[in-house]
């Protein structure tokens, strides 16, 4: 699954790069005084993987921001640099329970899609949009439809009610212009900021927390973060958005599964090439084809097994959900060509290797969910 969970990180740096975020990296261990300056040792130390050194306390880090809030304080900032999109794929650990413990769904040792952005009070709105916009792009890649939920300031909050009203505001004011139907859930956001909860639905019905985006006043004060504004005073202080979209890389590795039942689109799929040989004086030429489809950047497998027939080998391809399995004669053989079908057993018929090749390379591409169909 490792391929997945790369092909997963691949797609996220990919509009990264068309949406202005940087990619940064942090350590994975940070002394408890860090810990402590976020408010996270005070409320939740229990659930982190503390150790001491050299007569100090140190933590395995269980989430980025603390870290993110460094970086922006390494040297004065701008109003000209802001927003400042940063995104880390660093890795987690978080103490749960063991009892609370379910395959890739909670695990101790994880990553996610993180990113905060660092942006003015009245930057929040456009920020925002972009935010939907990229939680949208990305999951009509594997076809999620989704819900959301905006959640207003609690009873027990910090900070200044009228900047919890306008940073409201912008919120709903972005989930308007999204356009998608959003509900509201008063009362319900963090003491430190209010929030868009997320929730996919997969194939089957069922809803996923996975995305968040969260806007945090209190990180900030805590780390007395400011910027230089347009009036020119060096004491204006960032709001921080928090947001994921994919959440637990591991955790949405589980929901796909589940989701596409073990039959992964091409793009995605840890299976994506076998080649079948009709018998032993062809062995030579599956191999080659199979290194040609390899060096094109397809993952791919070659059945070899003399103790099964054709048939059992073209079944058993079909069973292990290869999306594309390419038999090969002496026909073939002698024309450069193969045979195609697919996992469902449809027919494509003979094709070159090159055609083959670069067929497979646009639908790859395009991320189709049904490129055994397109082909």
């Amino acid at each position: 699954m490792y391929l997945v969970r790369n092909t997963l990180v691949c797609l996220l740096q990919s509009e990264y790069r068309k949406r202005g975020f940087q990619e940064v990296v942090t350590p994975n261990i940070y002394n408890s005084k860090l810990w402590m300056t976020s408010g996270h040792w005070q409320h939740y130390s229990e659930n982190m993987f503390s150790f001491e050194a050299e007569k100090e306390t140190f933590a395995l880090k269980p989430m980025n921001c603390p870290g993110h809030c460094l970086m922006f304080d390494h040297r004065p900032r701008s109003w000209r640099e802001l927003p400042l999109r940063m995104a880390d794929f660093g890795v987690l650990h978080r103490n749960e329970l063991s009892g609370a413990l379910t395959g890739l769904t909670r695990v101790r040792r994880f990553q996610q899609d993180d990113a905060h952005i660092f942006c003015s009070i009245d930057q929040i709105e456009e920020e925002i949009k972009g935010c939907l916009d990229f939680l949208r792009t990305v999951y009509e890649v594997f076809g999620f439809t989704f819900k959301l939920n905006l959640s207003t300031r609690p009873e027990k909050f910090l900070g200044d009610p009228e900047i919890w009203n306008q940073a409201e505001k912008q919120l709903e004011n972005s989930l308007n212009e999204f356009g998608e139907k959003w509900v509201l859930n008063p009362g319900d956001g963090a003491f430190y900021g209010p929030k868009i909860d997320i929730q996919i639905k997969d194939a089957i019905g069922r809803f996923h927390q996975c995305a968040t985006i969260q806007l945090d006043f209190q990180l900030p004060i805590r780390f007395n973060l400011s910027f230089v504004g347009h009036d020119g005073d060096d004491h204006t202080r960032p709001v921080i958005i928090h947001r994921a979209i994919l959440g637990s890389v591991e955790r949405m590795i589980a929901i796909l599964t589940e989701n596409y039942g073990g039959k992964w689109p091409l793009w995605l799929s840890p299976t994506q090439v076998m080649v079948v040989p009709v018998g032993p004086t062809c062995e030579e030429y599956a191999e080659k084809v199979k290194k040609e489809f390899h060096n094109s950047g397809f993952m791919t497998d070659v059945d070899l097994d003399p103790g099964c027939t054709l048939n059992k080998k073209i079944r058993n391809a079909q069973l292990a959900q290869y999306n594309f399995i390419l038999v090969v004669g002496e026909m073939e053989k002698s024309s450069n060509t193969v045979n195609v079908r697919t996992r469902d057993n449809k027919v494509h018929g003979q094709r070159s290797v090159e055609e083959c090749i670069e067929r497979l390379k646009k639908l790859k591409a395009s991320r189709s969910r049904n490129a055994e169909e397109e082909f």
